[in-house]
């Protein structure tokens, strides 16, 4: 493996002033994001997609093994299968798996076992995560799996929302079904799924509200 170095070129240097204003303005942004259950059917460019997806994978990850896979659905009878294999494991799930004190706290968010999502979004973004990689019948490690999907899933979600689209993270347990679906391989696992499009020009979002700086920082100075 080449492991030459090539010098780093950071941003153009700013002032403390501007660095102030850039980053409140980059918050101002993000606090904008909310997850959005109701999307529209609106065709999106393919090139969108692809050029979120590549954002997604500037992410940082362990010894740089990149261990994610992002399979993309727009296939309407592909999205039929997943939300009907998801809704019933999602059924099971709220009339038997679910503790009552998870569906307290789910009541705020009205969120129930039927995912139109799944088949309203013009594209759904299926994430796995390579457990390893498989190079001439060999098994080689990947390192820190969960954290780097999860840092991928990250900016996959801000370039959604710099994209002016919407998203949902969702999660079915168990999705084990995914692999069925997809015949992905034996070093893959099912990570997330999210749905991606712009939201319905009547799609209505919990009035919830997030942390404050010294609910979610302690500063050691």
């Amino acid at each position: 493996m080449n492991k030459a170095f090539i010098p780093y070129t950071p941003h153009i240097e700013i002032d403390k002033e501007e660095m102030l204003g850039r980053s409140l303005q980059f918050y101002q942004w993000a606090n904008k994001r909310r997850t959005v259950r109701e999307i529209s059917n609106q065709p999106i460019p393919k090139e969108v997609i692809e050029n979120i997806l590549l954002t997604a994978g500037t992410a940082p990850s362990g010894a740089n093994k990149q261990p994610w896979t992002f399979c993309v659905v727009s296939n309407p009878l592909l999205k039929e299968e997943i939300r009907k294999a998801a809704e019933a494991e999602e059924y099971k799930s709220y009339t038997e798996r679910m503790s009552k004190e998870w569906k307290e706290d789910l009541e705020p968010l009205k969120t129930n076992w039927e995912k139109p999502f799944l088949t309203q979004a013009p594209y759904i973004i299926v994430v796995f995560k390579r457990i390893y990689e498989i190079e001439e019948n060999k098994k080689h490690q990947n390192y820190y799996v969960q954290e780097s999907v999860g840092l991928a899933c990250g900016l996959l979600l801000a370039a959604i929302h710099s994209a002016g689209l919407v998203s949902v993270t969702y999660t079915p347990s168990p999705m084990n079904f995914l692999l069925k679906i997809f015949n992905r391989p034996e070093n893959e696992r099912p990570f997330m799924i999210i749905p991606v499009g712009f939201a319905n020009k009547k799609a209505k979002i919990p009035n919830i509200k997030r942390k404050k700086i010294n609910d979610i920082a302690i500063f050691y100075e």
